[in-house]
């Protein structure tokens, strides 16, 4: 594993807002839904004191990043205007900054527009799960406001993804998809450039599976790769269960995925990840 990191020589760490985080130890990004129609029941937030209260719980759990969305991205999910998402993000990045001003906050849009306003609310990262191919304004916000950008890979809407599962290699179509788009961001100026192959996202289940048996092919790219596995159909749906039942399935996901280079974990399960982190980290160094 040592001679593998020194061959790929990956950015060690964010620039938040003048935060800085460290990437030398995997980190987790808890999930803050505030949405009425999140695919996991028990992840939606539906008011400000339940969004400060899952925060406080978060952060006690020792969550690093938390990821604030508006808009579900789950399969076939609803569409949801610009004004709606903008309604329900901002007073709860505020509220949040206000009660916990050293939280890291990252903003689940695909609008330039949330995430220039969700910047200036106090946030520190935009998660965009469409890789800027849904609002062709938001490489050069992401570029002007110099703030750390997830680009995630995916294929049409969330209402059209499903239908867009063709790859002749899944894998070496998905680190090309994304290269490219580095390569656009980095012309542009854009230093903090985190990946993420997007599980569920225009992948069937058998796909998904074989993204994470290549997830170390992506290394080759030498940028920070967050996994975004938690309770998520390649769990439930193979093992047969509830979502509810899925927290083991994800554990062991997300153990695989930190073994072939993960460096976020994106997940609803704060504590229980944070101690795989401790665990994981503690055989392997």
């Amino acid at each position: 594993m040592e001679s593998k990191d020194k061959f790929f020589r990956k950015k060690s760490t964010l620039n938040c807002r003048g935060k800085i985080l460290s990437l030398d130890t995997p980190l987790v990004m808890g999930i803050l839904n505030v949405t009425p129609d999140s695919f996991f029941a028990d992840s939606r937030l539906r008011s400000l004191d339940e969004v400060l209260h899952r925060t406080e719980a978060m952060l006690r759990d020792g969550a690093d990043i938390l990821d604030l969305g508006g808009y579900s991205s789950r399969p076939g999910a609803a569409e949801v205007t610009a004004a709606e998402e903008l309604d329900r993000v901002i007073p709860a990045v505020e509220a949040i900054m206000q009660r916990f001003p050293e939280a890291i906050i990252s903003v689940d849009t695909f609008r330039a527009k949330v995430a220039e306003a969700s910047i200036q609310a106090g946030a520190s990262i935009i998660n965009d799960i469409s890789g800027g191919t849904l609002d062709e304004a938001m490489f050069e916000t992401v570029a002007r406001l110099q703030v750390p950008y997830i680009l995630m890979h995916m294929r049409g809407t969330p209402q059209t993804m499903n239908s867009l599962t063709d790859y002749d290699d899944l894998v070496l179509e998905v680190i090309d998809e994304l290269q490219a788009k580095v390569a656009q961001l980095k012309g542009m100026g854009v230093n903090d450039i985190i990946l993420d192959p997007g599980f569920g996202f225009a992948k069937t289940v058998d796909q998904n599976f074989e993204l994470m048996r290549r997830l170390e092919e992506l290394r080759i790219l030498e940028l920070p790769l967050l996994v975004g596995v938690s309770r998520k159909s390649m769990t439930y749906k193979y093992l047969g269960i509830d979502q509810s039942e899925a927290l083991a399935g994800t554990i062991a996901l997300n153990t695989i995925a930190l073994g072939k280079g993960a460096d976020i974990l994106r997940v609803h399960d704060v504590k229980e990840t944070k101690q795989t982190i401790q665990l994981f980290t503690k055989v392997t160094h």
